[in-house]
């Protein structure tokens, strides 16, 4: 069965108050099973146009990230994300 991934791609209008979602998400997606393979870092755009930042998130399963995207808690988290940043997120199912 093919892992599922959150894709994350963001760029933070405001720095300060984005750590808390930093904080408080990373424990949640965790316990949901979650394993952060990309989590900012370095990135260079090589064709088109791109956010500042990229996280990827590694689930066992395809429904469990959509399930973990779709968490109440993660949700209530999210909020944060939504006020504090511009963000385009993916669950995406990789391959065997």
């Amino acid at each position: 069965m093919p892992k599922g991934y959150i894709i994350g791609h963001i760029t933070v209008k405001d720095p300060d108050a984005y750590r808390e979602y930093v904080e408080r998400d990373t424990p949640i997606l965790d316990k949901l099973g979650g394993r952060f393979v990309v989590r900012g870092g370095q990135s260079q755009v090589v064709e088109g146009t791109a956010h500042d930042r990229h996280v990827v998130i590694e689930f066992p399963t395809y429904a469990e990230a959509l399930a973990a995207y779709n968490d109440p808690e993660y949700q209530e988290v999210a909020r944060i994300r939504h006020n504090t940043a511009d963000s385009v997120i993916l669950v995406v199912e990789g391959v065997e």
